[in-house]
């Protein structure tokens, strides 16, 4: 029996998906897909026009991954075969929740539409982001991942001036912080009991509160969360140029294919300055909020919630 997903959460990408999703496949009644972004949906997206450095850090799996079973877990890939998303599911057995977490799906032109023509009872999870924390954790992301040695400021302007647009294409370091028209092509499409909203500092401030709710519009059972692990702290390069180098050679890929996880918990701490908050300056904050004053206006409008702190 073909055992579809019944609920989605969309994004935003750097926006809390992570640690929604890690909160929520705590759950014994919920089962997510072994590949946690499968970006099934964003049949606008195509990976053979990905920029060199954003392929070199994305596996593409096909026969060999699906052959090879139990599943192996994959944080992103891109499945563009119908027989083989299918396949992401066959595992779940008495879980009454069956979903997967690809953020691909607010930024695709076509993924509402995709989702609502495979299951349209599907259940919608968003979590937005301030979108000058969101822009800035994305650039702190870029930095990490090698994708730039610029500095905020820099990298933002360079992005923005591409003239080829598109995820894995571009960095689309200001359009995923363009809440306003992504959801709207959900809200035209699905009723609004089956979308449900979430910011990021509600989860940060009341994340049991968050998922106690989230268990209740999933038709699922409370249950205590364990808080004790942090998700996606946030991480810098000590060496630019030198971690850059890692991950374009494919080095930084073979390295962490072979040794053990204590002596790369060691690496890390040698090559990486890490800190739970790294803020943004005053000075590029001012430029970001300018930028997003319009689309934050529109995205209260739209979610019915009061947003003004995000223009302070």
């Amino acid at each position: 029996m073909l055992i579809k997903p019944n609920f989605f959460i969309v994004g935003a990408a750097k926006a809390g998906t992570t640690s929604l999703y890690k909160y929520l496949d705590q759950h014994k009644g919920i089962f997510f897909s072994p590949i946690k972004e499968p970006n099934y949906f964003s049949s606008d997206i195509n990976p053979s026009e990905f920029r060199a450095d954003y392929r070199n850090h994305t596996e593409i799996v096909g026969e060999k991954y699906f052959n090879s079973k139990p599943l192996r877990e994959l944080h992103l890939s891109f499945v563009k075969e119908e027989k083989y998303y299918n396949q992401l599911f066959e595992k779940a057995k008495t879980e009454t929740a069956i979903g997967e977490c690809s953020t691909s799906y607010l930024f695709s032109d076509v993924a509402a539409k995709n989702i609502k023509e495979f299951n349209p009872e599907a259940k919608i999870i968003a979590i937005l982001r301030n979108p000058t924390e969101r822009i800035y954790s994305h650039y702190l992301m870029g930095l990490r991942f090698g994708y730039t040695t610029k500095n905020f400021r820099e990298a933002i302007e360079e992005d923005s001036q591409q003239t080829q647009k598109g995820w894995g294409i571009s960095k689309l370091y200001i359009e995923l912080g363009m809440y306003a028209r992504q959801l709207e092509r959900y809200f035209n499409i699905f009723p609004k009991e089956q979308i449900k909203i979430y910011l990021n500092e509600e989860l940060k401030n009341n994340p049991q509160e968050v998922i106690s709710d989230i268990c209740t519009f999933l038709e699922v059972e409370d249950f205590e969360l364990d808080l004790s692990q942090k998700h996606n702290i946030a991480s810098i390069p000590k060496n630019k140029m030198l971690n850059k180098f890692m991950y374009q050679s494919g080095l930084k890929n073979a390295v962490d294919g072979i040794l053990p996880k204590t002596l790369k918990s060691k690496l890390k701490l040698f090559f990486y300055e890490t800190k739970e908050v790294i803020p943004i300056n005053e000075k590029d904050k001012e430029f970001v909020k300018a930028i997003y004053k319009q689309d934050i206006t529109e995205t209260a409008k739209l979610i019915n919630k009061n947003l003004e702190n995000w223009l302070l």
